[in-house]
């Protein structure tokens, strides 16, 4: 029979591209929350 891989479930983690990754959800949540703002800002002035 085949072995079986072993997973290491202890890998250590690269806590330089997690801070990367973190830094562009915090970017592009900040980017997205202005653009709904904009848009209802701008819906609110022209719509009503």
């Amino acid at each position: 029979m085949a072995s079986e891989p072993r997973v290491d479930g202890t890998a250590p983690m690269d806590y330089a591209e997690h801070e990367k990754t973190y830094n562009l959800f915090i970017s592009l949540t900040k980017w997205g929350s202005i653009a709904v703002i904009v848009t209802l800002a701008l819906m609110a002035f022209f719509l009503v």
